[in-house]
């Protein structure tokens, strides 16, 4: 048992919730005390995990938890997520990177806060991934990749050598990018981006 665990809260209680909370906990490095999520789930659980208030909750909740991640995904609109992730910097909680020990992330590659690598993802050298974005499971992120802010990179999906991926973007499942080349859209599950 890891004495050093620090105490988080979740924010946000749907499917991406389910994942984050699986990765949190194989990483061992945070305590789970519970997650916000609408009014009417309050009192309710999340897989064992309590439900303990809405956003506007939050600022009063800063006087108990340093610690808080967005877990609401990414996919038509990272509107919610987007705001979300501005009001806890605006609260000053401590916004951690949550790295699944299952993935691969090349000690020379620069991650920012509030980004989550999820299981058997693989980050290759030089990669420079921004804030708040995720990086699904068993993605690629080859060498020399830009990621920038609130971006998804979705489940399989490869991103290949050099590509700069802009801000807000969603790249679907199985997707493929040409390398050395920019991508500023929705990508579509299992496209060719060249």
């Amino acid at each position: 048992m890891n004495k050093e665990k620090k105490e988080i809260i979740l924010i946000g209680g749907g499917g991406h919730c389910h994942s984050v909370i699986d990765v949190i906990e194989v990483e061992n490095k945070f305590t789970i005390c519970g997650i916000i999520d609408k009014k009417e789930m309050i009192g309710k659980k999340i897989l064992s995990y309590p439900i303990i208030g809405t956003d506007n909750d939050l600022e009063i909740l800063r006087k108990k938890y340093q610690y808080a991640f967005v877990t609401v995904g990414h996919i038509k609109s990272n509107n919610i997520r987007v705001k979300l992730f501005n009001i806890l910097e605006t609260l000053n909680y401590e916004i951690p990177i949550i790295k699944s020990p299952l993935a691969y992330v090349s000690k020379h590659t620069k991650i920012e806060k509030g980004t989550i690598i999820m299981h058997h993802s693989l980050i290759n050298t030089n990669a420079k991934i921004g804030k708040n974005c995720i990086i699904n499971s068993k993605a690629l992120i080859e060498h020399d990749v830009i990621i920038e802010n609130n971006s998804h990179i979705s489940t399989g999906a490869i991103i290949n050598g050099g590509t700069l991926v802009k801000e807000n973007t969603f790249i679907g499942s199985n997707s493929v990018s040409k390398e050395y080349i920019e991508i500023n859209s929705f990508v579509k599950a299992g496209s060719l981006v060249k």
